[in-house]
């Protein structure tokens, strides 16, 4: 019998242990699409607000909230940015090498010295940057959003663009994406509560 006993309590110590991790194991996020391999964005140059380059080396360390618009967008984009100055305290408490980048559609109209002050408006630690559609479009289409322009002719021509929010990780890939709630009669927009509590859990499956 006392053969048995060693092999008995191995059994039982080995399913105490997988219990205890289900009941704790970490829960996922739930509204973002979560990646839980993140996605490589490829290589990329923008110009950022300071008329320098922005490259994977500006995303590396940080959790990085991008989102791609124009500064003459007259719903989505201020109500966004909007939306994450009033979370940015939370997001900063909860991970500090949080950060927001604004990532402009609109290269012809958005020079780095309007980038600079639109999201300076919202918050100056806020980040935007932009390029030639040659190498912006291929970088928003890596992050899984896309853009158009409607009426290029036009002087005060419109963009369409995604309204999703994409996070991406310190080591610079795609980890998810919070998008944006539809209701009939009012401008899309990620609800602030839950990307802050979806963050929290993201954070936790990473490990941070």
């Amino acid at each position: 019998m006392a053969k048995w006993r060693f092999p008995l309590l191995l059994l039982v110590f080995i399913a105490g242990v997988s219990s205890a991790w289900f009941i704790h194991k970490p829960e996922e996020p739930e509204q973002a699409t979560y990646y839980a391999v993140g996605r490589d964005l490829g290589p990329f140059s923008l110009v950022d607000a300071d008329g320098q380059p922005f490259t994977p080396a500006n995303l590396k360390g940080h959790w990085s909230f991008l989102f791609v618009g124009y500064t003459f967008c007259p719903d989505v984009c201020p109500t966004t940015l909007a939306d994450l100055r009033s979370v940015y305290p939370e997001l900063q408490k909860l991970d500090a090498r949080s950060q927001v980048v604004f990532i402009s559609a609109d290269p012809q109209r958005d020079t780095p010295e309007r980038l600079k002050s639109y999201v300076a408006f919202f918050q100056p630690d806020f980040k935007a940057a932009t390029a030639p559609h040659g190498a912006l479009f291929p970088f928003v289409r890596n992050l899984g959003l896309i853009y158009s322009i409607a009426e290029q002719g036009e002087k005060d021509y419109l963009i369409d663009h995604s309204a999703s929010i994409v996070l991406v990780n310190p080591e610079g890939q795609l980890q998810a994406i919070f998008r944006p709630e539809s209701v009939p009669g009012q401008v899309p927009h990620v609800a602030m509560k839950a990307l802050v509590s979806d963050f929290d859990r993201i954070l936790t499956l990473s490990g941070s």
